[in-house]
């Protein structure tokens, strides 16, 4: 049974910083894809980075390169995304999900087919 559990949302100032975390269970590292989505009012779902766990290859959407990081840590069954100089336009909830026997990571969300509840990020500006 695999579980994600996001954690660090929470309500910022433009140009502040966030760090989020996800708490994986329910499997081991292999060839996974790990992967950052956001969710806004009234916007569709959209990719915001994700991670290779074979590779470390990462990827971001363009409005986030530069400012935002994704990491893992395969001991402590972890994904983090840390998040700098935030915009009001960031506010979105955050999500992680997962994508299991990868050949290559993306941000098609049809094949990530286990996601955590969610955390709410707040940008004011």
């Amino acid at each position: 049974q695999v579980q994600l559990v996001e954690s660090g949302g929470g309500s910022v100032q433009a140009g502040g910083s966030l760090s989020l975390s996800c708490a994986a269970s329910g499997f081991t590292y292999g060839r996974e894809c790990l992967g950052w989505f956001r969710e806004a009012p009234g916007k569709a779902r959209e990719g915001v980075a994700h991670i290779a766990t074979w590779t470390g290859e990462t990827s971001y959407a363009d409005s986030v390169k530069g400012r935002f990081t994704i990491s893992q840590d395969n001991a402590k069954n972890t994904l983090y995304l840390q998040m700098d100089s935030l915009r009001p336009e960031d506010t979105a909830r955050y999500y992680c999900a997962i994508e299991f026997e990868s050949a290559w990571c993306t941000f098609d969300q049809r094949w990530y087919k286990h996601w955590g509840p969610g955390t709410q990020v707040t940008v004011s500006s």
